[in-house]
């Protein structure tokens, strides 16, 4: 589907107050994240499809404000796309480590938005890394192991689907024979 709304970051002057008040407001969990440059916040919200983060105002004059960041296949390629659009862009590309990478523009009208593209899962940087014998067989393996895998009702559901078909199959296999003795 589409692209997603993915995360919120808030630029703010005031980083622990702003930890202090949304720890009393929300059941989100707050972690501060080692890295280069400023200190940055993650929020976890329980939501595996998004999520959000508390960070020092990146530029000066800069309001205290929310952020919201679309989830993009490719951040170079969206950015090259808005600014062909007419949006400015105020951060380019940035690699994020293991997370991804993030890139911010303003909107003709004036509105900010970034653009967030995940990082390849691991097996799908392995399928990557690695030149297959098979590509195609090697990738469809990637891909398999990277989704999710069912519940276990759902695979007992499934397995009992797959006898009752062939008790189904039998039973026809009968009345076939039967039908043509008879005939």
């Amino acid at each position: 589907m589409g692209n997603p709304f993915a995360h919120l970051e808030l630029s703010t002057d005031d980083v622990a107050g702003a930890k202090k008040f949304y720890k009393k407001l929300f059941d989100w969990k707050i972690t501060d994240m080692a890295g280069p440059g400023s200190p940055y916040t993650m929020i976890d919200c329980g939501d595996e499809t998004a999520g959000g983060g508390i960070q020092a105002k990146p530029m000066p004059g800069m309001p205290t404000a929310w952020l919201a960041y679309v989830e993009v296949e490719s951040v170079q390629k969206t950015l090259a796309k808005a600014e062909k659009a007419g949006a400015k862009i105020i951060a380019p590309f940035r690699s994020i480590g293991e997370m991804g990478a993030v890139g911010v523009f303003v909107d003709p009208n004036g509105a900010a938005l970034g653009v967030w593209e995940r990082a390849p899962k691991k097996a799908e940087k392995k399928a990557e890394e690695k030149p297959a014998k098979k590509p195609a067989k090697k990738a469809e393996k990637a891909a398999k192991k990277a989704e999710k895998k069912p519940a276990k009702k759902e695979l007992k559901a499934t397995k009992k689907d797959a006898k009752a078909t062939k008790k189904d199959a039998k039973a026809t296999k009968k009345d076939a024979k039967k039908a043509a003795k008879t005939a």
